[in-house]
């Protein structure tokens, strides 16, 4: 440690290499890539019953949540980021009580959840636009899958806290853990059981409570007991009004921007839904794939946040300096083959996924614009890691609504003149402004974050 009489914060050195870098994005990448898989799995296994009614309620099914538990997501980041720059500091505790908060706020907020389930879904397929077989098949998933709620945000907070005291490796093992169960009860119940649609979404429900038990009992078992953490928190030290307010203050900013994110994707498959079915089935097959890349590139965002994250709570610059330069770098390369890639497997993976040769021909039409997105999202992926580290909840809420703004306006103005080419060329626009904005923000403000 060396500190600086004139220095506001005490300083505690350390580098950051290549290895540092895929210490924690290997297992991050290997742990994300079974997210979007689920998602694969879960769209195969009802795709190949033939029906775009059932494939479209899976679809808007699966978005509906993504886009609720998403407003709950700064559970995770936001766990993630405090607990780095724990870490970073030297917290004997490694964030004990930011996890501990975060805990308890996903319980009630789940719980929360399944009482205004029935709100929920008609308000999604209002905005939405779901109809018919598409709105039936919708009410199964949703209905079934809502039990999930509690364990979901739990497990958001649990895998912050990994992820931020750089514990990569368990977090991978929980995650496949949880979509291992996940992929295989989908197709038990939906092919063994013939429980169709309800049955993916049992699959999930499942993998969900597996993983929060598990992961709920290494947790404890880090501190020595449950009996240890309630020891280690000193009365009041919980709900301490600065802490809470600053947990509080992060949590609205990383929600209005979770909000906004999934809104543009929300936004995105209600104009395929309005284009038919056919449209819609397509689109989100293109979309996971184009999730399938983006979580191969989260584990270098993973890494960058951590680092940052550390480097912050250090109070060491150099240190986060390197962690970008290195997280981009890598970022690039990923990007450009994962890019190359899906250009030129993506027909073969089109044609597995749906046995419908419409929605197999509307697919591989839109193939080569949607490949691109490999590159033109790359930045705000990495950028999100450093300001998640750096906890620039701020940046991250304005840099993501301004975007979104961006993304309605070019899709407004493409759309009409291009049809799909133009939704997808929007979505284009959106993942640069994104990156652009967050570059420019982050320069202003990298100074700012450390004292000499």
């Amino acid at each position: 440690m060396t500190t600086d009489p004139a220095a506001a914060r005490p300083q505690f050195p350390f580098e950051v290499r290549h290895g540092d870098v895929w210490k924690i994005a290997l297992p991050a990448s290997l742990a994300f890539i079974t997210e979007p898989i689920v998602g694969l799995v879960d769209i195969t296994v009802i795709g190949r019953l033939g029906d775009a009614g059932l494939l479209g309620g899976l679809v808007l099914g699966a978005l509906v949540f993504d886009v609720i538990f998403s407003m709950a997501y700064f559970l995770r980041i936001g766990t993630a980021g405090l607990t780095a720059q724990a870490v970073g500091s030297r917290d004997p505790r490694d964030g004990l009580l930011h996890v501990a908060r975060a805990l308890v706020l996903g319980l009630a907020i789940g719980i929360a959840m399944i009482v205004l389930a029935w709100p929920m879904l008609w308000a999604a397929n209002r905005l939405l636009g779901a109809e018919g077989g598409v709105a039936a098949a919708l009410a199964d998933y949703f209905n079934f899958r809502i039990w999930s709620a509690p364990f979901v945000l739990i497990n958001y907070a649990l895998l912050g806290w990994f992820y931020g005291r750089a514990a990569a490796t368990t977090g991978m093992m929980l995650q496949m853990l949880l979509h291992g169960i996940n992929i295989i009860a989908s197709i038990w119940f939906v092919y063994g059981l013939g429980w169709g649609v309800p049955g993916a979404a049992l699959g999930t429900v499942l993998g969900q409570v597996v993983a929060a038990l598990l992961g709920l009992a290494l947790f404890t078992r880090h501190y020595g007991g449950l009996g240890a953490i309630l020891r280690a928190i000193a009365p009041g030290e919980l709900l301490d009004p600065h802490a809470v307010q600053r947990m509080l203050g992060l949590s609205r900013d990383l929600m209005i921007r979770s909000m906004a994110l999934m809104g543009a994707y929300a936004w995105f498959a209600a104009q395929g839904s309005r284009m038919g079915e056919v449209a819609l089935s397509a689109n989100a097959i293109l979309l996971n794939l184009l999730m399938v890349v983006g979580f191969f590139l989260d584990g270098i965002a993973q890494a960058a946040e951590q680092l940052s994250g550390k480097a912050v709570g250090a109070n060491w610059r150099p240190a986060f300096d390197r962690a970008y330069g290195l997280s981009f770098q890598w970022g690039l390369i990923i990007a450009v083959g994962l890019g190359i890639g899906w250009y030129f497997a993506g027909g073969a993976v089109i044609g597995f996924m749906t046995t419908n040769g419409e929605v197999h021909a509307h697919a591989m039409t839109y193939l080569p614009i949607a490949a691109l997105c490999a590159l033109t999202f790359m930045p705000a992926f990495v950028y999100d890691g450093i300001l998640v580290g750096t906890t620039l909840n701020v940046v991250m809420r304005n840099g993501m609504v301004v975007s979104l703004l961006v993304f309605l306006l070019a899709a407004f103005i493409l759309q009409p003149q291009f049809g799909n080419w133009g939704l997808w060329a929007a979505l284009h626009v959106w993942f640069l402004a994104r990156g652009g904005i967050y570059w420019w923000a982050l320069e202003r403000r990298r100074g700012g974050l450390f004292t000499a």
